[in-house]
């Protein structure tokens, strides 16, 4: 009998309550709830469980311990050993070739690579991991002929395990199935579908997973060819899939969840702190990084650099929670090479540098660009002018990013409580009543918000003319001077800002300019979309599935 593994896929709806006039300092109403007639009623949360249906008849079990582990179930398909490959300790190999880019940093002593047991999965199967390893490597190799074997699929369920491994991954699927194994830059797509996928993540209970990466190693010959390189602490050469109802707090002394060529993430509670990028797909003009379902809180950076979520190829958001926080010198919550698709879920990505998500995304999203540095360690809020929430998130009740407030000074919020043709206002430092998980609402119990700072905004530029995949303009609407561009590509001058272009509602009538709407000033309930004269206005109006909106400032 297959056995199901149940996944919970947050399909969110969010539900506002009403408040007082968005003019009052307190803007709690406890006593009743009202769905203002100037904007549509939502409904509740729905939550879908979507079932992961095993391949396998059984499970290997694996328990982990320091003084050794043990096997029920398959043996033969695992053993130990103390192989693990990691950066040495030298520069050159003994025939006078480079040995690798890494630096000093990155190198790492004999003696603390045999420290390590490496765990080694050989055969597919499914493969249930609990206990505590502290240093040691899970490794999963099912030989290099694997890559073309449609059974060379490994499923492997953490159940409350904890490892920690300090000279390279902690997780790593070498050889396994690549279910895209005829990719090409040619036929790249932003779809892709991974679930034959041979790499498989299963998360049950709470998972604690410490890990570090390899610095590029070359072959011992002229030439400087990879021999390895593996920059993640759990890492994938082929594409991976996550799942799961279970947990992962994964710490990386280089980036977070990483593959090779493609990452579904479909469920599972993943709380990611990385020096470098917390996710990162690193196939140039082919990965496709998704996430359909899940909750993921990263916080990137802690180092010298870092992405919140970072694909060389397309990165698309159809459901789940996605909090992501990059460093603030000069990163972005979201990077993608070819494009940023928002189809759906809740979607919190604060940078320096942003993103902004492709016109043709599937669920309204707001891209702020501010005038100045903001603290992560604020509360925003986005309400109607009536004062009903139809988003709100404390970072100071995120576990993973009030541990690390930072600065930002671009933003992308997405929810499915934002509409095209309605008007917005945006609250930075607000108090918020309501119920919280991870620091972001559930509207439906928010009964108001009080304090905090309201916002305007004197343009609507924000990523025109650039768009995604070349990691959005920096402050100001200027491109970065390192950017890569293509072959064809004219770079502006250094004081080009890119023009304004302001969209009108679907339902204008033709021949009638923004300005001409009746009583259309845009402080009105109901969101009539205001002229985009230059001048600071206070309602964020989605007039279309993206909106920009720049120069972003507290009001007063």
């Amino acid at each position: 009998m297959k056995k199901w593994i149940p996944i919970l896929l947050i399909l969110t709806l969010l539900c506002g309550c009403a408040a007082n006039t968005p003019g009052d300092t307190d803007h709690t109403n406890p006593n009743e709830t009202i769905i203002s007639p100037d904007h549509p009623e939502v409904t509740d949360p729905v939550s879908q469980e979507v079932p992961y249906i095993s391949r396998f008849d059984s499970e290997t079990v694996i328990t982990l311990s320091d003084s050794g582990i043990t096997v029920e179930g398959n043996e033969a398909a695992v053993h130990t050993s103390n192989d693990i490959i990691y950066y040495e300790d030298r520069d050159t190999y003994e025939s006078g070739n480079p040995y690798g880019e890494g630096s000093d940093s990155d190198k790492h002593t004999a003696g603390e690579a045999a420290a390590h047991t490496v765990v080694n999965i050989t055969q597919p199967g499914a493969y249930r991991v609990t206990g505590k390893l502290s240093a040691g490597q899970l490794r999963i190799d099912l030989g290099e002929e694997a890559y073309d074997d449609e059974t060379a699929v490994v499923e492997l369920i953490l159940q409350d395990a904890d490892i920690t491994c300090t000279v390279a991954p902690a997780i790593l699927f070498l050889n396994v199935y690549e279910c895209d194994g005829n990719w090409s830059v040619e036929t790249a797509a932003s779809e892709v579908d991974t679930s034959a996928a041979g790499a498989n993540l299963i998360l049950e209970g709470q998972n604690t997973v410490n890990g570090s990466y390899v610095a590029k190693i070359y072959k011992d010959k002229e030439g400087e060819k990879k021999l390895w390189k593996q920059d993640g602490a759990v890492y994938a050469y082929m594409s991976l899939n996550v799942w799961g109802t279970g947990a992962l707090d994964l710490t990386a002394a280089n980036e977070g969840l990483g593959s090779e060529l493609h990452l579904t993430i479909n469920g599972g509670n993943l709380n990611i702190r990385s020096d470098n990028d917390g996710i990162n797909t690193n196939e140039d003009g082919v990965s496709v990084t998704t996430i359909n379902g899940g909750t993921l809180h990263i916080i990137a950076g802690l180092g010298q650099e870092g992405d919140g979520i970072d694909s060389n190829g397309y990165l698309v958001i159809n459901g789940g929670t996605v909090v992501s926080a990059a460093n603030p010198a000069a990163d972005a919550g979201l990077d993608s090479d070819l494009g940023s698709y928002i189809n759906g879920g809740i979607v919190v990505a604060l940078g320096s540098t942003m993103d902004w998500a492709e016109s043709d995304s599937r669920q309204v999203t707001m891209n702020l660009q501010f005038a100045r540095q903001q603290s992560s360690g604020s509360a925003i809020v986005i309400a109607y002018p009536d004062g009903t929430v139809a988003f709100a998130y404390d970072p100071s009740q995120d576990e993973v990013l009030g541990e690390n407030v930072r600065q930002y000074q671009g933003a992308v919020i997405s929810t499915p409580n934002l509409q095209v043709g309605q008007g917005y206002h945006v609250y930075l430092g607000s108090t918020i009543h309501g119920a919280e998980i991870g620091g972001v609402y559930s509207v439906s119990t928010v009964t108001g918000f009080d304090g905090g700072t309201q916002m305007q905004y004197t343009g609507t530029d924000v990523g025109k003319g650039f768009g995604g995949g070349m990691g959005g303009p920096r402050p100001g609407g200027q491109m970065p001077e390192d950017m890569e561009l293509p072959e064809d590509f004219t770079r502006p001058d250094s004081d080009f800002q890119i023009p304004e272009q302001p969209s009108l509602p679907e339902n204008m009538p033709a021949g009638q300019a923004p300005g001409d709407i009746p009583g259309g000033r845009g402080d009105r309930p109901g969101g009539e979309m205001p002229p985009d004269t230059g001048e600071a206005n206070t309602l964020f109006y989605m007039s279309d599935k993206v909106n920009a909106f720049s120069g972003v400032t507290a009001v007063g």
